[in-house]
């Protein structure tokens, strides 16, 4: 019977599992979202704007924690991605 081997005790955690990498929240694809980078050393920040109904007027939503539960809560379902739906 093969007995299963436990990793060295000194290899550390991948890179792969950073927190700066991995996006924390579940925002749904939308077609009239626009997100804007912010320049800021170490972390990702996005700051959001919504362009719907006619792309002219953008709406500043403010960063993904904020504009997340407003977006989730649209009720514009023709916006949204066909893959999100």
């Amino acid at each position: 019977m093969a007995l299963p081997l436990s990793p060295p005790a000194n290899v550390t955690a991948p890179r792969d599992a950073d927190a700066t990498r991995l996006a924390p929240h579940r925002i749904k694809r939308c077609n009239y979202r626009r997100l804007i980078s912010l320049e800021r050393p170490r972390e990702r920040v996005y700051e959001v704007e919504c362009l719907y109904p006619d792309r002219k007027l953008p709406i500043p939503l403010g960063d993904l924690d904020s504009a997340m539960p407003i977006c989730n809560a649209c009720t514009a379902a023709h916006i949204f991605r066909a893959d999100e739906d």
